[in-house]
């Protein structure tokens, strides 16, 4: 017996449907359909095209059949290739990535503030003609090429569907040659069509396409009726005319201001999304961080250079600072790849210290000489034995190492590496520090005046502290902008300096150690590595101690400062970088900001 396999289900493909006209040979011999037709196929080639352009995946989908000898229904799991879903617009994607806490108004009232002052105004001029340049460039570099195929598909489904609709028209005015009279009539006639066609095209049921032409043209002569009647009514009462032409200006301007606010909105949004960094906050941390791997396996090598060549008389060092600025390093990967994951610039990373970083190792030979003693003996002829002792300059070689490391600093290699359009890009995400100021560490905008610390009495701790760091640190309470603690640290320009700050206290206060430009990529390390780390809420705080903040509660920390002391309820501290100027400061002993504490003894 034959068996009989009857298929219960079976699902499509969800693709994107696409649809010809059809023509006859009398229709296309038609010298006025002609041109008509020929764009329609035309138009039809080219979103069959669009279409086979969409990125497909492949999912797994079930299919039901019923065997008719056993009476058995069986399920078979079989792949398909479908459509991917067409990824969300740029301005939704840009406005999901804007940071929160930046304000476009902050930006724009700083440069206003700037030009008032007439300080940098070129400057500013430049670095608004590189955010307007910006705003088109940063919207469209991540998505742009995933949209691409959506947007040529849509552009080329709107085409075909108005060729066919000329199509249609044209024959319909071939079959109505009266229906065309006057402008009026033809454009109600043209959008008749074009309501049907759309409404048969893509509405229920399959629709052939003498069923669309059939209904193309009852669509002319209700359009041609309907006009005839409009145009009656008035000619009998011209105020109507009037009346639907000042209605016609009034929807104009509306949609006009409508349009206004959108753009406006949609304009506000891309300024911040232009001039901020678009990569997520733990992948701009981790990239840094590995780049602060390279430098610290860098200083490993130099420090046991000696170990490692030990045959020679003399090192001699001419060492560069080893550092850079994280905000200098994210704006060039930003720039240059727009969005990224840590794992993704490791090769970046690479290639960009080797840019910044030049270590040279040269031997040089030089011929000294030593003193040596030397002593002569004979016999002379009466037997008698003698000796002489005199001194010789004898030449030897000296070896020398050269231990050379150069720094040209990240911005000199992104004016290297990147093109002149991704370095406009790079200078205005430097200006604006991504909208992200204190992502690695980068003080505090805080702008209120420091702490009065009259009338406070300190509690003293079982732990003695050291004083002299606090009267140090104080010493510089009103420095503004951070210089000399930046270019003490090495920085050829501007950082953010709280750590800076932190380390130059306890240099000249006579400790080798930490010394440290970032806060949780080497400082925190520092003190966790030496033991010498507390958390919030540590009882025994003292004078001179290194206090780390975290504002964002993510467990980073973002700023740093030098310890003064305790009323018993507050922490009192000295820190640089507070709204770009040297202040004093006070938290609860148990705020959320407090991260911990790098304990100095």
């Amino acid at each position: 017996m034959e068996r009989r396999i009857f298929h219960l289900s079976q699902k499509t493909k969800k693709q994107f449907k696409t649809s010809r006209l059809q023509f006859t040979e009398e229709e296309r011999a038609d010298p006025t359909l002609e041109k008509p037709i020929a764009k329609s196929e035309k138009a039809a080639d080219r979103l069959e095209k669009a279409q086979a352009n969409i990125p497909k995946k492949t999912v797994k989908t079930k299919e039901r059949t019923f065997d008719a000898e056993t009476g058995k229904a069986k399920v078979r799991l079989h792949f398909e290739e479908v459509d991917k879903p067409k990824p969300s617009s740029k301005l939704t994607h840009g406005i999901k990535k804007a940071p929160q806490r930046a304000a476009l108004s902050a930006v724009h009232k700083k440069i206003s503030e700037d030009e008032q002052d007439n300080v940098g105004l070129e400057a500013a001029h430049s670095t608004e003609k590189a955010g307007e340049f910006t705003v088109r460039r940063v919207q469209s570099a991540y998505h742009s090429h995933k949209l691409k195929p959506y947007r040529n598909l849509a552009k080329d489904e709107k085409k075909s569907i108005q060729a066919d609709v000329n199509v249609l028209y044209a024959k319909s005015l071939r079959d109505n040659p009266q229906s065309a009279s006057n402008p009026i009539s033809r454009f109600q006639q043209k959008r008749a069509i074009k309501k049907q066609y759309i409404a048969t095209r893509y509405g229920k049921g399959a629709k052939t396409a003498q069923t669309t032409a059939t209904t193309a043209k009852s669509a002319v002569k209700k359009g041609a009726d309907t006009v005839s009647k409009a145009a009656a009514a008035i000619t009998k009462n011209p105020k109507v005319l009037f009346i639907i032409l000042a209605l016609l200006l009034l929807i104009v301007v509306i949609s006009s201001a409508v349009s206004s606010c959108s753009v406006m909105f949609q304009g506000a949004i891309s300024n911040v999304v232009s001039t901020s960094y678009t990569s997520e906050n733990e992948e701009l941390i981790s990239a840094n961080d590995d780049y602060t791997s390279l430098e610290t396996a860098l200083q490993a090598q130099i420090d046991s250079i000696e170990r490692d060549y030990p045959d020679y008389d003399e090192y001699r060092y001419d060492l560069a600072t080893i550092g850079h600025d994280p905000h200098q390093l994210a704006s060039y990967l930003t720039a240059l790849k727009q969005y990224f994951t840590a794992s993704e610039v490791q090769g970046e990373l690479q290639r960009v210290f080797e840019k910044q970083y030049k270590l040279t190792l040269t031997e040089t030979v030089e011929v000294r000489y030593r003193t040596e003693t030397r002593t002569d003996s004979w016999t002379d002829e009466d037997g008698t034995s003698h000796s002489d002792t005199y001194t010789v300059e004898v030449p030897y070689d000296y070896y020398i190492l050269n231990v050379k490391l150069t720094n040209n600093s990240i911005n000199t290699v992104a004016n290297s590496l990147l093109t002149a359009e991704q370095l406009q890009m790079y200078n205005v995400y430097l200006q604006t520090k991504g909208n992200k100021p204190l992502l690695f560490g980068g003080g505090s905008i805080d702008g209120s005046p420091s702490t009065d610390l009259s009338g406070v009495d300190f509690v003293n701790g079982e732990r003695q502290g050291n004083q002299n760091t606090v009267d140090i640190a104080l010493s510089q309470v009103g420095n503004v902008g951070g210089q000399p603690y930046w270019s003490w640290y090495g920085f050829n320009s501007r950082v953010e300096w709280c750590a800076c700050y932190v380390s130059w206290v306890l240099n000249q206060a006579g400790y080798g150690e930490p010394k440290f430009a970032a806060c949780q990529s080497q400082g925190v390390p520092y003190f966790s590595s030496n033991g010498r780390w507390a958390s919030r809420g540590y009882g025994d705080i003292a004078p001179g101690d290194v206090i780390f903040f975290d504002w964002e509660g993510d467990g980073h920390s973002d700023h740093v400062g030098i310890v003064i002391g305790t009323d018993g309820s507050r922490v009192y501290t000295v820190e640089g970088n507070s709204g770009d100027a040297c202040k004093v400061r006070d938290y609860d002993l148990n705020s959320s900001v407090i991260m911990g504490y790098g304990l100095m003894n």
